[in-house]
Order: structure tokens, then C-alpha cells, then sequence
């Protein structure tokens, strides 16, 4: 049976997601969306990449205020979900209003990860998850100063290499043996390790970030690391991120790695769907437990709720993909290539492009490229046939992935 009232908690790219194809695709009840930033729903990639450049916030906005008026979304800015209460329907907000809702989307998104070293609550101590965030990092950044990062993933080193460009002098410390290394292949850690490098970013490969240091008046100095220090005017802790379950998990939904669902996005309960960074769900033909944290799962994970509760549910299979951009560099993913037992780098002639063959038991299972969008596009329609080409058929084609497409496709 369709709702008559949906209540959708988190305005991220999930949550307004929801919101705006439950009335895109004829949904004529009620719709509440409740996000604990002030301010209209904002899409977050953009922070650590042209915000901190451009500082231009009006960018960011999903939709204008008068969209949500036209769609008779009511949305409910700096509030937070405070409980959730099953046996009567409700949800309470932290500043203790109480709304029924016949289905409730949880879009709760998740936190950074807060390192257990001294030093943390320090002034110039930064970490980025909001616009507020992105707002205080891009001021602080300046010629001459010294900025460092702790960690090596996307967000650290794309905030890098825009601080590198404007004049900073940039230190990465990153307790692995390389760049990005949970979730992209060696060799474009390589190709990327180099490129900063190149534009003078201090690299430090596995050396782990022991402390920070006060200058005597509260505010941080230097990283300590081990055998010594690194100066700093600014840290910025890019560590990771914790999926935000508590509320679930005393609503008595169950968890695992994020609030557990199916594969219609629905969460213990029949009543209440989760979705996006907060969510764990089966991935795959063997049905893996995954959380992912990507722009694209949020969007398709929030159509496949909205599509279930109109009555026409369909199994979450999407192609998982992601992006980042550091320097002059875009680095595109598809599929997850984390798994791979075999990888087949591809440079091309000027060193200015790179695509990664990435296979598991002698089948594709994603494709990493550097300033190659053909290549990522033509990965993403390989790897959403239901079976995927074999190493045998890709080495064939001598790697090239239209000419795979058009053998598999005959």
C-alpha cells in the first residue's frame, strides 16, 4: 500500500533525492525532510574540490528555495533526528517537535572518523564534512602557509592539491604504503603520488600521525610523528568516516556496518527504509555485505525506495562509481576494484592519461581511469551485463573497451 505521509531524515544527496522523485514520479501525499544543516539542501563532493577553489555556495544547491514550495516538500532546516518511535509512528527532532509519518526514510549520512591522539580540540586543528567546514578551511588556506594533512584518500588530497596550487606549503602523512590505498589500485597510487609530488606536496608514506602540539596558547604547532615533528599553521584530519546508526540501532533496527537492508533498501523494520552512507547492503551476485560512500549510490539507492513504496519495487544492482579530482587530474571508478587478484594498467604515450584493467578470477570487475571518460563510460555499460567480459575476451580486444563492448554485444 502506498503512504499517505513520508518523512525522510537527512537533506544529503540521499535524502533530497527521495524527496524530489517521490513527487517527480506522481506521489501526491505528504512529504516531510528534515536536515540538521541550516539552509537549502547542498551537494557535498564540491567542497573539497571547487568550493575551497571558487568559495561560491550558491553552486552547491540542489534546487531553490521556491522548488520545495512548488512540490509541497516541507523541509525543516537545523533540526536533527532525536529518536525514533516505532510502536506510534513518530519521530522526535531534537528540538522536540513530533511528526507521524506511514514510511520513514533514513538518510542519516555519517561523521568523521576523530583520531585518538592528543591535540584534536586544537584551534587550526580542521577536519571537513560540511559547508561550514569548507568555509573555514578555504580562509585559512593562504601562500606560505603550512598545511598538514593527515591521511591520504580523496578528500585529503584533493584539498592538497588545491592548497599546493595557491601557495601553501603542503605536508601529507599517510600511515599506509600509498595513496588511496582501501579503495584504488597501485598503480594509480603510483600515477598520483607522483603528480603530487611533482607539484610539491611533501609525501610521507607510512608514517602515522602520533599527536598534535600546542604552541602554548591552544592552538596546534606541529604533527607529531614518530622520530619528530611536522610544523604546522593548519592540520586538516582526513581519517575516514563512522556511518551514523545510534538512532537506528535504539530504534531496534538492525545493524551491521551501517543499518542493515535488503536489497529494496528496506531496513529491519517494513516501515522504514535506509539508504546512503548510513546503509549496509548486499552487494553482487554472492550478495557481500557493503557500505558505500558515493554520490551515485545515494541517488539510485533513494529512486529504488521511492520506486518500492509506488508499487513497483525493483533489487538495487546499480554499478557502484566514483570520482575525484586532484590537480588537473580526474580520476574516475567504476565497479569496485578493491578485490582485484589481477590488474592490467594501461598508460597512455604522454603519461597524460591512464586506465586500470581490474579483474577477479579472470573476469572484469571495474576499471580505473586518469583524464579518461570514454574508457569510464564504456566501463560502466560493461559492467552493468549481467555477465561481465572475461580477462581472456579484454586481452583480445587489446584492451580496448569499446571494441569489448561490440564482441560481447554481437
Amino acid at each position: 500500500m502506498t503512504p499517505k505521509r513520508v518523512v525522510i531524515a537527512g537533506a544529503g544527496q540521499g535524502g533530497f533525492q527521495v524527496a524530489a522523485s517521490l513527487r517527480q514520479d506522481g506521489f501526491d501525499g505528504e512529504v516531510l525532510l528534515v536536515g540538521d544543516e541550516p539552509g537549502l539542501p547542498y551537494q557535498r563532493p564540491p567542497l573539497s574540490k571547487e568550493y575551497i577553489k571558487t568559495g561560491n555556495a550558491d553552486r552547491l544547491l540542489f534546487r531553490n528555495a521556491d522548488f520545495f514550495e512548488k512540490n509541497a516538500i516541507r523541509y525543516l532546516d537545523g533540526r536533527r533526528l532525536a529518536a525514533i518511535h516505532r510502536a506510534d509512528a513518530t519521530v522526535e527532532l531534537d528540538d522536540g517537535q513530533v511528526h507521524g509519518f506511514d514510511h520513514l526514510v533514513l538518510a542519516l549520512g555519517a561523521r568523521n572518523r576523530r583520531l585518538p591522539i592528543a591535540g584534536m580540540e586544537l584551534e587550526g586543528v580542521m577536519q571537513l564534512r560540511t559547508l561550514a567546514d569548507a568555509e573555514r578551511i578555504r580562509t585559512a588556506i593562504a601562500p606560505g602557509l603550512s598545511l598538514v594533512v593527515i591521511g591520504g584518500g580523496f578528500i585529503g588530497l584533493e584539498i592538497a592539491a588545491t592548497a599546493a596550487a595557491a601557495g601553501a606549503k603542503v605536508t601529507v602523512l599517510e600511515a599506509t604504503d600509498r595513496l588511496m590505498s582501501r579503495v584504488v589500485s597501485p598503480a594509480i597510487s603510483a600515477h598520483f603520488l607522483a603528480m603530487h609530488r611533482a607539484s610539491g606536496v611533501d609525501i610521507r608514506l607510512g608514517t602515522m600521525a602520533r599527536g598534535i602540539r600546542d604552541n602554548g596558547r591552544g592552538r596546534a604547532a606541529a604533527v607529531e610523528i614518530e622520530g619528530g615533528a611536522v610544523d604546522a599553521d593548519l592540520v586538516l584530519v582526513s581519517a575516514g568516516i563512522v556511518p551514523n546508526v545510534e538512532i537506528a540501532e535504539a530504534a531496534g533496527l538492525y545493524v551491521q556496518d551501517g543499518i542493515r537492508v535488503n536489497d529494496l533498501m528496506e531496513t529491519s523494520a517494513a516501515e522504514i527504509s535506509a539508504i546512503g552512507d548510513c546503509a549496509s547492503f548486499p552487494f553482487g551476485h554472492d550478495g557481500t555485505l557493503i557500505r558505500l560512500e558515493s554520490v551515485q549510490n545515494a541517488i539510485d539507492q533513494a529512486k529504488c525506495v521511492v520506486q518500492r513504496l509506488l508499487g513497483r519495487p525493483e533489487p538495487y544492482d546499480k554499478v557502484p562509481w566514483f570520482w575525484s579530482d586532484q590537480a588537473a587530474f580526474k580520476l574516475q571508478i567504476a565497479g569496485l576494484t578493491a578485490g582485484a587478484d589481477h590488474q592490467v594498467a594501461r598508460p597512455s604515450d604522454d603519461g597524460a592519461k591512464l586506465t586500470v584493467h581490474c579483474f577477479r578470477h579472470g573476469a572484469l570487475i571495474g576499471v580505473e581511469t586518469v583524464n579518461a571518460p570514454g574508457d569510464h563510460m564504456m566501463a560502466r555499460k560493461l559492467l552493468a551485463l549481467a555477465t561481465p567480459p572475461t580477462l581472456e575476451t579484454v586481452e583480445a580486444a587489446g584492451y580496448d573497451l569499446k571494441a569489448v563492448f561490440a564482441a560481447v554485444s554481437a
